[in-house]
Protein backbone atom coordinates (compact mmCIF):
# COMPACT_ATOMS: atom_id res chain seq x y z
CA UNK A 1 0.00 0.00 0.00
CA UNK A 2 1.13 3.69 -0.99
CA UNK A 3 0.54 6.04 1.29
CA UNK A 4 0.24 9.36 0.07
CA UNK A 5 -0.76 13.02 1.58
CA UNK A 6 -2.82 15.13 0.06
CA UNK A 7 -5.31 18.53 0.33
CA UNK A 8 -8.59 18.10 1.24
CA UNK A 9 -11.11 15.38 0.27
CA UNK A 10 -12.73 16.57 -2.84
CA UNK A 11 -10.27 19.51 -3.67
CA UNK A 12 -8.77 19.62 -7.05
CA UNK A 13 -5.27 18.45 -5.61
CA UNK A 14 -7.67 15.02 -4.45
CA UNK A 15 -9.19 14.69 -8.24
CA UNK A 16 -5.60 15.61 -9.42
CA UNK A 17 -4.03 12.65 -7.41
CA UNK A 18 -6.21 9.86 -8.36
CA UNK A 19 -5.95 10.95 -12.12
CA UNK A 20 -1.64 10.47 -11.70
CA UNK A 21 -2.35 7.70 -10.02
CA UNK A 22 -5.22 6.50 -11.92
CA UNK A 23 -6.11 2.33 -12.24
CA UNK A 24 -3.64 2.31 -9.19
CA UNK A 25 -5.88 3.69 -6.74
CA UNK A 26 -6.82 1.14 -4.94
CA UNK A 27 -3.78 -0.07 -3.69
CA UNK A 28 -3.20 4.18 -2.78
CA UNK A 29 -3.83 5.00 1.06
CA UNK A 30 -4.73 8.94 0.83
CA UNK A 31 -4.40 10.86 4.22
CA UNK A 32 -5.86 14.43 3.60
CA UNK A 33 -5.01 17.69 5.42
CA UNK A 34 -6.21 20.89 5.74
CA UNK A 35 -2.54 22.87 5.60
CA UNK A 36 -0.41 22.71 3.17
CA UNK A 37 2.57 22.64 5.90
CA UNK A 38 0.93 19.28 7.25
CA UNK A 39 1.16 17.83 3.58
CA UNK A 40 4.69 18.20 3.38
CA UNK A 41 5.21 17.66 6.76
CA UNK A 42 3.56 13.98 6.75
CA UNK A 43 6.07 12.75 4.10
CA UNK A 44 8.93 14.77 5.29
CA UNK A 45 8.34 12.72 8.89
CA UNK A 46 8.29 9.56 7.33
CA UNK A 47 4.31 9.20 7.86
CA UNK A 48 3.65 9.22 4.21
CA UNK A 49 5.37 7.96 1.17
CA UNK A 50 4.43 11.17 -1.18
CA UNK A 51 2.99 14.30 -0.94
CA UNK A 52 1.15 15.74 -3.43
CA UNK A 53 1.87 19.46 -4.09
CA UNK A 54 0.00 22.47 -6.29
CA UNK A 55 2.87 24.81 -7.72
CA UNK A 56 1.49 26.36 -10.69
CA UNK A 57 -1.67 27.59 -12.29
CA UNK A 58 -2.37 29.46 -15.66
CA UNK A 59 -3.90 32.19 -14.06
CA UNK A 60 -2.48 32.50 -10.71
CA UNK A 61 1.11 31.66 -11.97
CA UNK A 62 3.16 30.23 -9.23
CA UNK A 63 1.99 29.20 -5.71
CA UNK A 64 5.09 31.16 -3.63
CA UNK A 65 4.36 29.72 -0.18
CA UNK A 66 4.43 26.20 -1.58
CA UNK A 67 7.50 26.43 -3.43
CA UNK A 68 9.19 28.25 -0.80
CA UNK A 69 8.16 25.26 1.52
CA UNK A 70 9.77 22.74 -0.81
CA UNK A 71 13.27 24.77 -1.01
CA UNK A 72 13.65 25.69 2.92
CA UNK A 73 11.31 23.83 5.24
CA UNK A 74 11.79 20.05 3.62
CA UNK A 75 14.35 18.03 1.71
CA UNK A 76 11.93 16.00 -0.54
CA UNK A 77 13.23 15.22 -4.32
CA UNK A 78 10.67 16.23 -6.86
CA UNK A 79 9.41 12.41 -8.31
CA UNK A 80 7.22 13.34 -10.75
CA UNK A 81 4.79 16.40 -12.18
CA UNK A 82 1.62 16.66 -14.43
CA UNK A 83 -1.11 19.08 -15.33
CA UNK A 84 -4.98 18.40 -14.20
CA UNK A 85 -7.65 20.77 -15.22
CA UNK A 86 -8.98 23.18 -12.61
CA UNK A 87 -12.38 23.83 -13.42
CA UNK A 88 -14.65 25.28 -10.78
CA UNK A 89 -18.16 24.79 -10.53
CA UNK A 90 -21.19 27.02 -8.41
CA UNK A 91 -22.60 24.09 -6.26
CA UNK A 92 -25.01 24.42 -3.80
CA UNK A 93 -28.87 22.67 -2.47
CA UNK A 94 -30.83 22.39 -5.92
CA UNK A 95 -34.40 22.03 -3.63
CA UNK A 96 -32.83 25.81 -2.06
CA UNK A 97 -31.44 27.64 -5.22
CA UNK A 98 -33.09 26.67 -8.08
CA UNK A 99 -36.77 27.94 -9.38
CA UNK A 100 -39.76 26.01 -10.30
CA UNK A 101 -38.77 25.63 -14.02
CA UNK A 102 -35.25 23.97 -12.73
CA UNK A 103 -33.11 27.03 -13.78
CA UNK A 104 -30.33 29.00 -11.06
CA UNK A 105 -32.53 31.27 -8.98
CA UNK A 106 -29.63 33.83 -8.38
CA UNK A 107 -31.41 36.05 -6.24
CA UNK A 108 -31.92 33.16 -3.99
CA UNK A 109 -27.90 33.23 -3.72
CA UNK A 110 -26.73 35.25 -0.21
CA UNK A 111 -23.22 34.17 0.06
CA UNK A 112 -20.60 32.52 -1.80
CA UNK A 113 -17.57 31.05 -0.11
CA UNK A 114 -14.47 29.36 -1.57
CA UNK A 115 -10.71 29.41 -1.24
CA UNK A 116 -9.50 32.98 -2.62
CA UNK A 117 -7.44 31.18 -5.46
CA UNK A 118 -10.42 29.47 -6.86
CA UNK A 119 -12.68 33.06 -5.91
CA UNK A 120 -10.13 34.89 -8.01
CA UNK A 121 -10.43 32.04 -11.33
CA UNK A 122 -14.06 32.94 -11.11
CA UNK A 123 -14.01 36.75 -10.64
CA UNK A 124 -15.97 37.82 -14.02
CA UNK A 125 -18.92 34.90 -13.56
CA UNK A 126 -19.38 36.45 -9.97
CA UNK A 127 -19.36 40.31 -10.97
CA UNK A 128 -22.09 39.14 -13.80
CA UNK A 129 -24.06 37.14 -12.01
CA UNK A 130 -23.84 37.26 -8.26
CA UNK A 131 -23.10 41.09 -7.42
CA UNK A 132 -25.78 41.24 -4.82
CA UNK A 133 -23.92 38.20 -3.21
CA UNK A 134 -21.37 38.31 -0.39
CA UNK A 135 -18.16 36.22 -0.86
CA UNK A 136 -16.67 34.66 1.70
CA UNK A 137 -12.88 33.38 1.84
CA UNK A 138 -12.23 29.52 3.64
CA UNK A 139 -9.37 27.49 3.79
CA UNK A 140 -10.05 25.11 0.81
CA UNK A 141 -13.07 24.74 -2.15
CA UNK A 142 -13.76 21.24 -0.25
CA UNK A 143 -14.71 22.91 3.08
CA UNK A 144 -16.53 25.74 1.31
CA UNK A 145 -19.17 22.74 -0.10
CA UNK A 146 -19.21 21.10 3.60
CA UNK A 147 -20.27 24.53 5.45
CA UNK A 148 -23.25 24.77 2.60
CA UNK A 149 -24.27 21.66 3.29
CA UNK A 150 -23.92 22.29 6.67
CA UNK A 151 -26.12 25.42 7.00
CA UNK A 152 -28.95 24.79 4.95
CA UNK A 153 -31.98 27.10 4.43
CA UNK A 154 -29.77 30.62 4.11
CA UNK A 155 -28.83 30.72 0.50
CA UNK A 156 -25.46 29.51 0.68
CA UNK A 157 -23.31 28.42 -2.13
CA UNK A 158 -19.75 27.29 -3.19
CA UNK A 159 -17.43 27.07 -5.86
CA UNK A 160 -15.90 23.97 -5.98
CA UNK A 161 -15.05 20.31 -7.30
CA UNK A 162 -17.81 17.86 -8.83
CA UNK A 163 -16.52 15.42 -6.45
CA UNK A 164 -17.00 17.28 -3.40
CA UNK A 165 -20.34 18.18 -4.01
CA UNK A 166 -21.13 14.56 -4.68
CA UNK A 167 -19.64 13.62 -1.35
CA UNK A 168 -21.63 16.03 0.37
CA UNK A 169 -24.65 15.20 -1.47
CA UNK A 170 -25.40 18.65 -2.80
CA UNK A 171 -25.66 19.50 -6.71
CA UNK A 172 -24.04 21.32 -9.34
CA UNK A 173 -25.66 24.08 -9.89
CA UNK A 174 -24.42 25.52 -12.73
CA UNK A 175 -20.75 23.68 -13.87
CA UNK A 176 -17.67 25.17 -15.32
CA UNK A 177 -17.68 28.83 -13.92
CA UNK A 178 -14.32 29.34 -14.30
CA UNK A 179 -13.22 32.36 -16.53
CA UNK A 180 -10.79 31.04 -18.62
CA UNK A 181 -11.30 27.77 -20.04
CA UNK A 182 -7.73 26.96 -20.53
CA UNK A 183 -6.73 27.03 -16.66
CA UNK A 184 -4.75 24.11 -15.67
CA UNK A 185 -2.79 23.57 -12.15
CA UNK A 186 0.41 22.03 -12.53
CA UNK A 187 1.52 19.27 -9.39
CA UNK A 188 4.11 17.85 -8.07
CA UNK A 189 4.50 14.78 -6.22
CA UNK A 190 7.11 14.97 -3.54
CA UNK A 191 8.87 11.87 -2.17
CA UNK A 192 12.23 9.83 -1.42
CA UNK A 193 11.06 7.37 -3.46
CA UNK A 194 11.09 7.08 -7.48
CA UNK A 195 8.01 7.14 -8.67
CA UNK A 196 7.60 3.72 -11.59
CA UNK A 197 3.63 2.96 -11.54
CA UNK A 198 3.64 4.87 -14.52
CA UNK A 199 6.43 5.72 -17.76
CA UNK A 200 6.38 8.98 -20.25
CA UNK A 201 8.90 9.61 -22.89
CA UNK A 202 8.90 13.53 -21.58
CA UNK A 203 11.46 14.33 -18.48
CA UNK A 204 12.46 17.40 -16.47
CA UNK A 205 15.02 18.16 -14.12
CA UNK A 206 14.54 21.53 -11.31
CA UNK A 207 17.55 22.96 -9.87
CA UNK A 208 17.78 25.80 -7.79
CA UNK A 209 20.68 28.06 -8.38
CA UNK A 210 22.05 30.56 -5.70
CA UNK A 211 24.50 33.38 -7.40
CA UNK A 212 27.59 34.82 -6.17
CA UNK A 213 27.54 38.02 -4.77
CA UNK A 214 28.94 41.39 -6.28
CA UNK A 215 29.33 38.93 -9.72
CA UNK A 216 28.01 41.31 -12.84
CA UNK A 217 26.73 39.40 -15.47
CA UNK A 218 26.18 35.96 -13.35
CA UNK A 219 22.80 35.41 -14.66
CA UNK A 220 23.93 35.74 -18.44
CA UNK A 221 26.53 33.33 -17.60
CA UNK A 222 23.84 30.90 -16.04
CA UNK A 223 21.73 30.91 -19.27
CA UNK A 224 24.63 30.80 -21.58
CA UNK A 225 25.53 27.37 -20.30
CA UNK A 226 21.89 26.13 -21.41
CA UNK A 227 21.97 28.20 -24.94
CA UNK A 228 25.32 27.11 -26.54
CA UNK A 229 24.35 23.48 -25.50
CA UNK A 230 20.48 23.95 -26.97
CA UNK A 231 19.30 22.72 -24.04
CA UNK A 232 15.43 24.18 -23.00
CA UNK A 233 13.87 25.78 -20.50
CA UNK A 234 10.31 25.30 -19.36
CA UNK A 235 10.25 28.22 -16.57
CA UNK A 236 12.88 30.48 -14.38
CA UNK A 237 11.59 32.09 -11.40
CA UNK A 238 13.18 34.29 -9.12
CA UNK A 239 12.32 33.78 -5.52
CA UNK A 240 13.74 36.03 -2.31
CA UNK A 241 16.42 33.76 -0.26
CA UNK A 242 15.01 36.08 2.51
CA UNK A 243 18.93 36.37 3.77
CA UNK A 244 19.17 39.70 3.08
CA UNK A 245 16.83 42.48 0.48
CA UNK A 246 17.71 41.92 -3.43
CA UNK A 247 19.14 38.87 -2.66
CA UNK A 248 17.39 36.06 -5.11
CA UNK A 249 18.04 32.68 -5.93
CA UNK A 250 16.63 30.96 -9.21
CA UNK A 251 14.21 28.09 -10.17
CA UNK A 252 15.24 26.50 -13.06
CA UNK A 253 12.83 23.87 -14.74
CA UNK A 254 14.70 22.08 -17.96
CA UNK A 255 13.12 19.52 -20.30
CA UNK A 256 15.95 16.84 -20.10
CA UNK A 257 16.93 14.57 -17.68
CA UNK A 258 19.66 14.35 -15.52
CA UNK A 259 20.84 11.18 -16.77
CA UNK A 260 21.61 13.25 -20.56
CA UNK A 261 25.25 13.54 -21.32
CA UNK A 262 24.57 17.82 -21.80
CA UNK A 263 22.85 18.81 -18.33
CA UNK A 264 25.85 17.38 -15.84
CA UNK A 265 28.00 19.35 -17.69
CA UNK A 266 26.16 22.74 -18.12
CA UNK A 267 25.61 22.38 -14.24
CA UNK A 268 29.40 21.68 -13.86
CA UNK A 269 30.09 25.06 -15.91
CA UNK A 270 27.92 27.00 -13.49
CA UNK A 271 29.28 25.75 -10.39
CA UNK A 272 32.94 27.22 -11.97
CA UNK A 273 31.97 30.37 -11.76
CA UNK A 274 30.87 30.41 -8.20
CA UNK A 275 26.89 29.47 -7.94
CA UNK A 276 25.59 26.95 -6.02
CA UNK A 277 23.52 24.75 -7.55
CA UNK A 278 21.02 22.34 -5.84
CA UNK A 279 18.67 19.63 -7.87
CA UNK A 280 15.61 19.43 -6.73
CA UNK A 281 14.28 16.80 -9.27
CA UNK A 282 14.71 14.66 -12.38
CA UNK A 283 11.57 13.15 -13.06
CA UNK A 284 8.69 11.79 -15.48
CA UNK A 285 6.04 14.75 -17.20
CA UNK A 286 3.03 14.42 -17.61
CA UNK A 287 0.05 15.71 -19.64
CA UNK A 288 -3.54 15.83 -18.93
CA UNK A 289 -4.90 13.30 -21.72
CA UNK A 290 -8.74 13.03 -21.61
CA UNK A 291 -10.53 10.11 -21.49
Amino acid sequence: MINVACLTKGSTSDEAAKYLFGAHNDSIQYTYHRMIADVFLATAEGKTDYSIIPIENTIDGSVGLHTDWLVDEVDLPIQAEWVYPSIQNLIGPASELLDDTGGLAYERITKVMSHPVAMAQCTQYLKRHLPHAELEHVGSTSEAVRIVRDNPGRGWAAIGQVSAAADNNLSVLEAAVTDHDNNFTRFLLVGSKPFTIRESAAHKTSILITMPEDYPGALHQVLSAFSWRRINLSRIESRPTKKKLGNYYFLIDIEMSLDTVLLPSAIAEIEAIGCQVRVLGSYPSFKYVTA
